[in-house]
């Protein structure tokens, strides 16, 4: 694939961290996130599940501020995600991944309830919603990241998957 194709597929995940759609990342794209997930399961942000999905959260920006926030200003144009991405990311998944791992993990965490690390394909898709993908997808989304058919959705299936959509071309 030519790096303007890619550079297309990666411009195009920019909304879905721009939570707020106001043109850039930052912070508080992060941590609205994770105030919409608590409440979307119910969980308090003082709780220790509240407080592991906000720092997860904010470890993820720190890391995404560290790869794109060329001019360190605390925000993340289009163009920097874009740049961030197409130098930074895209030989390396696993960098990204485990960039976003706490946030991650701690999402599962407030989603699943029961402790196990792992979710049902149902909660998934609440979360996938509520991180901003469209209804009509979010289900078949989820089913798709139970990879081993088990009707549950543990880190590593989520983490992984969270890599490759973000910087790999589809």
């Amino acid at each position: 694939m030519v790096t303007s194709e890619y550079e297309r597929r990666i411009a195009a995940r920019f909304a879905t961290f721009d939570q707020d759609g106001n043109g850039y990342i930052d912070r508080e794209d992060f941590s609205g996130a994770a105030k919409a997930l608590l409440a979307e399961f119910d969980t308090r942000a003082r709780s220790d599940k509240g407080q592991a999905l906000y720092g997860g959260a904010e470890a993820f920006w720190q890391g995404m501020a560290g790869i794109a926030d060329r001019d360190g200003d605390q925000r993340i144009t289009r163009e920097e995600f874009v740049n961030g991405a197409v130098k930074r990311l895209r030989d390396t998944p696993d960098r990204f991944a485990e960039i976003a791992r706490p946030f991650l993990h701690a999402v599962l965490a407030v989603a699943g309830g029961d402790g196990d690390g792992a979710v049902g394909v149902e909660e998934t898709a609440r979360a996938l919603k509520v991180l901003g993908v469209p209804e009509e997808l979010a289900g078949s989304a989820a089913a798709a990241l139970d990879t081993d058919g088990d009707g549950r959705i543990g880190e590593e299936e989520i983490v992984g998957a969270f890599a490759r959509y973000f910087t790999v071309p589809e």
